[in-house]
């Protein structure tokens, strides 16, 4: 069978991908899983955090990108990313500006979180069509204190950070804006979608809700967008959860490019906003913390019993989801090649 685009299905990653992870160390408390994108390594009184994740679906501040998207990964666990391991790869005929923009950018963003590059590779690699950064995040949290994808439980509520599709919204801003100026999408609205990339990092805000020691599950809804993010926290901690789409936070603008485009924002990668799940005697403390970093929050469901998430439209519908989620983002890749 022929993979599609896009994250390989869960099924697959359980026959194809997790039967084969070499021998067994006793160290890995969480290895390889749906919605588990960090290894939890025992090192003594504190773990190690570690997570990897490419960029390939952005054209523009991929060095900067590919820095947040993996540190959100490590911090959601509780850890503060500290070392970085870049991994830059350059199709044929890249200019030596090419290599100084992206490591200019990667240099950047890892001085916003105030993380060392430790080491990583460079190589000019044959039949890419455009530069692709991989990175590898890790840090260290007390052995108590870090949280996993795993550990929501029924009556716990779900929050929301920011806003949903943050980072879809702005790469469509970026690569697809003749398409959507085609279609009347006014240029500030276009200005402003792009600006949306400075905001997809989640580190402060989740690293402030886990310190209050109220969190059960946290997750960063990446590629498969917002719903997909959920659906990956349900199957990691066997459990339903129910949101409210009138409750998810969606930015007006994000609205206006996805209607054009006849996308659903909450299948839209969405990098910049966080899920947790907290414990409801714990709820206001959560909600504090988080906006004392200037961060937006809200609560958007709540955690059952059973498996999958179940979605209440604005238009009164009820949706299951229990399966991989293809991001528009994708989808729109696919039309225009």
């Amino acid at each position: 069978m022929t993979l599609a685009l896009g994250k390989v299905p869960y099924n697959i990653l359980e026959e194809k991908v997790f039967t084969k992870l070499g021998a067994k160390d006793e160290a890995v408390l969480y290895g390889p899983g749906i919605g588990l994108d960090s290894a939890v390594i025992d090192i003594g009184p504190r773990v190690l955090v570690v997570h990897s994740d490419p960029i390939t679906e952005a054209r523009k501040r991929i060095g900067w990108l590919s820095v947040h998207i993996s540190a959100n990964d490590v911090a959601v666990c509780g850890a503060k990313p500290r070392w970085l391991l870049p991994v830059i790869l350059l199709p044929e005929g890249a200019g030596e500006e090419v290599l100084d923009e992206i490591t200019s950018d990667i240099d950047q963003a890892a001085k916003e979180i105030e993380a060392s590059i430790v080491g990583g590779h460079t190589e000019v690699t044959p039949r890419l069509d455009r530069p692709i950064v991989i990175t590898t995040a890790a840090g260290v949290v007390s052995k108590k204190r870090f949280v996993t994808a795993a550990g929501a439980k029924p009556g716990d509520l779900v929050l929301a950070t920011k806003s949903a599709a943050l980072e879809g919204t702005a790469i469509i801003a970026e690569d697809f804006e003749e398409d959507l100026r085609g279609k009347a999408v006014p240029i500030r609205i276009i200005e402003r979608a792009k600006t949306f990339i400075d905001e997809v990092s989640v580190v402060k805000e989740a690293l402030a809700a886990i310190s209050t020691g109220g969190v059960t599950a946290a997750h960063d809804p990446t590629e498969g967008g917002f719903l997909g993010g959920l659906v990956e926290l349900a199957k990691a901690s066997n459990v339903m959860i129910e949101v409210y789409e009138d409750k998810i936070p969606v930015r007006s603008e994000t609205r206006v490019i996805c209607d054009a485009l006849n996308i659903d924002p909450l299948k839209l990668i969405s990098s910049g906003s966080l899920i947790l799940t907290v414990k409801e005697e714990m709820f206001e403390s959560v909600i504090s913390a988080i906006k004392r970093e200037g961060v937006e929050v809200r609560m958007i469901g709540k955690v059952s019993e059973g498996s999958g998430v179940k979605v209440h439209r604005k238009d009164g519908k009820v949706e299951v989801y229990e399966e991989m989620i293809v991001d528009e983002l994708t989808k729109l890749w696919e039309k225009k090649v």
